[in-house]
C-alpha cells in the first residue's frame, strides 16, 4: 500500500468514526462533570488513544437518520420503559401466581450487525426482558422474557421485538433496509385489500 493510500485510508477511517469519537468526548466530559475546553481536549485526546490504541473494526454507519421517525422512537422507548416497569412491579405484587417467564427466539428481518445491536439494547433496556444471546449468523435475538403464560404470549413478545426493528429501521435504518421495509409493507397492505376484495 503506498503512502497516499494509506494516508486517504487514515482519514477515511477517521471520518466514519467521528461520530463515536464525540460521543467517547462527551462520555469524558460526562464522567468528570466539566464542560470546560481543558475537559474538552483531554477526552479527545483520551478518545483518539483509545481509538487508535483499542482498533476495532470501522463500523460503517448507514449515515441515514429520519428525525421524525428518531423522535417517534424516542418517545415510544420512553413509554415501553414505563409500561414495562409497571408490569413488572405488578407481577411482582401479585402474590397469587408466579410471572411465567420464557427464552423466545426471534428471526430479525433486516439485521445487519449494527441493526441487530441496536435492537438488542432497546429489547433489553425495557424492563421485563433482556437478550441473553445473539446468534449473529442466523440473525436470531434470545430474549429472556417475565409474564409469559402461553404460546400466545411468547408471540407477542416476538412481534414486539419485531416492532422495535422495524421502528429501528426507519429511524436509523441503511437504505437499502429501509427500501425493504416499505417492500414488505406494500406487500402486507396489498395481501390485506386482496383478502377484504375476496369477502
Amino acid at each position: 500500500m503506498s503512502p497516499s493510500e494509506t494516508g486517504r485510508h487514515f482519514w477515511r477511517d477517521t471520518r466514519v468514526q467521528l461520530p463515536f469519537l464525540a460521543w467517547l468526548v462527551v462520555l469524558w466530559m460526562l464522567l468528570w462533570s466539566q464542560f470546560t475546553v481543558l475537559s474538552f481536549l483531554s477526552g479527545l485526546v483520551v478518545a483518539v488513544f483509545v481509538t487508535r490504541v483499542f482498533r476495532l473494526p470501522t463500523v460503517e454507519l448507514s449515515g441515514r437518520i429520519n428525525v421524525w421517525y428518531a423522535l417517534l422512537l424516542l418517545v415510544q422507548f420512553l413509554f415501553a420503559m414505563l409500561r414495562g416497569a409497571l408490569a413488572v412491579t405488578a407481577q411482582v405484587f401479585d402474590f397469587r401466581r408466579q410471572p411465567g417467564a420464557a427464552i423466545v427466539a426471534v428471526p430479525l428481518r433486516y439485521a445487519d450487525d449494527l441493526m441487530m445491536t441496536h435492537v438488542s439494547v432497546v429489547s433489553s433496556l425495557v424492563p421485563g426482558s433482556l437478550v441473553v444471546e445473539a446468534d449473529r449468523d442466523r440473525q436470531v435475538l434470545y430474549l429472556h422474557v417475565i409474564g409469559v403464560r402461553s404460546m400466545a404470549d411468547v408471540e407477542k413478545q416476538r412481534e414486539g421485538v419485531l416492532r422495535w426493528e422495524r421502528r429501528v429501521v426507519r429511524a436509523l435504518g441503511a437504505p437499502d433496509q429501509y427500501r425493504a421495509l416499505k417492500a414488505d409493507e406494500r406487500a402486507v397492505r396489498s395481501g390485506d385489500s386482496m383478502k377484504g376484495g375476496v369477502r
